[in-house]
Order: structure tokens, then C-alpha cells, then sequence
């Protein structure tokens, strides 16, 4: 109960940071995010210039009905909890998109000081929104659903695809220097977002153990190859059991609590900052 509180709290706000971020710094210069939360800006901006006026931000409500459909293919094919947990994002998106005033005076006279400040709080909120395991939905569901399905398929190939068009779309339609301006957003957004979410640091793990069951745990539980042999101590010259994995940081924890309920006597040594090739799957 206490963890799934924690979650909403986490994912709460860091929602609330990821639209401030947005409306206050960012919306206020005509300046545009990447994803399907661009897209929807961009589709306010055209409605507003045929002549609709909206007293709101109305870029989070559209931006919801685009995840409606994507939400029930989460649902169906990715996991319930993380449908729960992307849902309340979205529906928190609606609402504080709605809620948080867009200055009509920038708070920051300069646009670049103004989109590393908004880009840093947003990266900050949807890094934190990752960190407890929920999602911003969009194309974060669509790339979790082509992992599943394709291999070697990766999320930041399919983000950066759609940010092309996307900020091509802006140059042609609006100003070539909103576009630029838009790109060096999303750009410092993404490279927060990748050093607060654990998902990205691959870590190395060395277990010390005598009770070799460990193996099938990681193998089935955590669901990550495991290469083992044995050893023995150099003080006692008892034989050991040494075994290897690569994990994400969002999963040390987890292994932690797996090995320690096997063995509490068990050893582990942690590397950080490796570089990982070949078939290591990336668990959002």
C-alpha cells in the first residue's frame, strides 16, 4: 500500500513539473515539444489561427484523445499496471495542462535561458514519472508494444523519427527559428530525462554465493541471463559460487531483494557506466 502511494505521489509530480515546465517557460514563446504532446501543440496553434480562441491549454485534451486508442493497446498487449499507471499520467496531463496559467509575458525575457530552464523541469518530471514505473503515454507505449514484437527495435529510434517530421512540419508552417529553438528543447529534455531515469545506466552485477538456485531466480524472476562457475575463498578455501549478470539500475534493488531472501550471507559487487552490445533488453 505504502509503495503504490509512493508511486502516485512520484508520478504525480512529476506530471505536475513536466506541464509547468512546458506552460510556463516554453508554450509562452511559441515554442513546441517533441512526441504526441508536440503534436498536439501544433494542432492548438492551427485551430487558434483559424479563429478559435480557448480560455485553457487545450493541447492536453487533445493530446489525451491521440492516447485513447493507444491506451487500449497497452491494455491489451503490454501490461495492466503499466495501463494504470500511464492512465493516471495522461488523465494528471489534462488536468494541469488545463489548470497551470500560460504567462502572457515570458517570465524569462530570453527564449534560450527560458527553454533550458523548461526543458530541465520537464526532463526532471518525466524522468521521475519513468522512475516509478509509469509512463507519459504516446509514443512511449507505442515503442514498449515494437520491443515486445521486434527485435533490436528501439524507443529513441521511433522518438527521434517522429520529432523529424515533426519539426519539419514547424519550419514549413510557422518560423525556421521556433523550429530551432524547438529541436535544442527537446534535445536537453531527452538528455535529462536519460540521466534520471534508471532505465538507461546498465550495470554489471558479480554474486558471491553458496546456494547456486540463485541462477533460476534471475533467469526466470528478473528475467536476465546469468553466466556462472565456480571458485573458492583464498582465507578459507571453501568453494563458492560466482555468478554474473547485466541488469539496468532501476533493477539493482530488485536483484538485491532477490539474492538477499536466497542467501543473506551472499556478496555482490555492482559496476556502473558499462558499455553493453548485443541481445540486452531494455525494460520500460
Amino acid at each position: 500500500m505504502n509503495k503504490n502511494f509512493n508511486m502516485f505521489m512520484i508520478i504525480t509530480g512529476g506530471t505536475f513539473l513536466f506541464c509547468y515546465g512546458l506552460n510556463v517557460f516554453v508554450t509562452p514563446f511559441g515554442l513546441y515539444t517533441g512526441g504526441i504532446v508536440g503534436i498536439s501543440q501544433i494542432i492548438r496553434t492551427l485551430l487558434e489561427s483559424f479563429g478559435y480562441v480557448f480560455d485553457f491549454e487545450i493541447s492536453g485534451y487533445i493530446n489525451m484523445m491521440f492516447n485513447i486508442p493507444l491506451m487500449i493497446l497497452a491494455y491489451k498487449y503490454i501490461s495492466k499496471n503499466f495501463f494504470f499507471s500511464t492512465i493516471l499520467s495522461l488523465v494528471l496531463q489534462t488536468v494541469f495542462f488545463a489548470l497551470i496559467p500560460i504567462p502572457s509575458v515570458p517570465i524569462i525575457d530570453d527564449i534560450l535561458t527560458s527553454l533550458i530552464v523548461g526543458a530541465c523541469i520537464c526532463g526532471l518530471g518525466i524522468g521521475s514519472v519513468l522512475r516509478a514505473s509509469g509512463s507519459s503515454g504516446g509514443l512511449d507505449i507505442i515503442g514498449v508494444y515494437f520491443i515486445q514484437h521486434i527485435q533490436n527495435f528501439s524507443i529513441g529510434k521511433l522518438t527521434m523519427g517522429v520529432n523529424i517530421v515533426l519539426f519539419t512540419g514547424c519550419m514549413l508552417l510557422f518560423d525556421v527559428q521556433i523550429a530551432i529553438y524547438s529541436i535544442i528543447n527537446a534535445v536537453i529534455f531527452g538528455f535529462v530525462v536519460d540521466k534520471i531515469h534508471y532505465q538507461n545506466i546498465s550495470m554489471t552485477a558479480m554474486i558471491f554465493t553458496k546456494k547456486p538456485e540463485i541462477r533460476n531466480t534471475i533467469l526466470h524472476d528478473l528475467r536476465r541471463g546469468v553466466t556462472y562457475w565456480e571458485g573458492h575463498g583464498a582465507y578459507t578455501g571453501e568453494g563458492t559460487y560466482i555468478l554474473v549478470t547485466a541488469v539496468s539500475k532501476y533493477e539493482v534493488n530488485i536483484l538485491k531483494s532477490m539474492v538477499k531472501d536466497i542467501d543473506k550471507n551472499a556478496f555482490i559487487i555492482f559496476s556502473e557506466g558499462l558499455s553493453i552490445s548485443g541481445n540486452f533488453e531494455k525494460k520500460l
